[in-house]
């Protein structure tokens, strides 16, 4: 798990406001995933940096157990054009922890790390972690997800 600094950068989807309490995340996140992958995402937004799918986790009310906004989207240009039904957000330039979720993705493979990372000791920021899914995710059964922690 290396330390990482990224750059500012933008993304531009589609939301939803969730929790892991009570196991909701587990069914709103999947839903979003559903409205994302039904919709031609790619034409919708046209600012886009390439084609890799961008899922943020922000807005957190207080740590990974109290509720938060999920993210799908694509990285962006910048925010001119958002269009109607989604959101854009500005992710501010941080420090990250960089981890990789490997495997069968339409198992339990991200949500395996995530609950891996959520037992470290981690000084986590609580400001906006995500997830890049690129060429490597692109084979599900065998895929490779980036998970980016924002850490002091």
């Amino acid at each position: 798990m290396e330390t990482i600094q990224k750059e500012e950068f933008y993304v531009v989807g589609i939301s939803v406001r969730t929790s892991n309490e009570n196991q909701r995340a587990k069914e709103d996140i999947p839903m979003l995933w559903g409205q994302f992958m039904s919709k031609d995402m790619k034409k919708l937004i046209s600012n886009r940096i390439d084609d890799t799918i961008c899922a943020v986790y922000t807005n957190y009310e207080s740590d990974h157990t109290k509720p938060y906004d999920t993210v799908l989207g694509f990285r962006v240009e910048n925010l001119d054009n958002i269009p109607d039904e989604m959101v854009g957000i500005t992710i501010k330039s941080s420090a990250y922890k960089k981890f990789i979720a490997k495997g069968d993705l339409t198992k339990d493979v991200v949500i395996n790390k995530w609950k891996e990372i959520w037992q470290m000791d981690l000084k986590r920021e609580y400001t906006a972690d995500f997830e890049l899914y690129g060429e490597k995710a692109m084979d599900p059964s065998n895929g490779e997800v980036e998970i980016f922690i924002a850490v002091a």
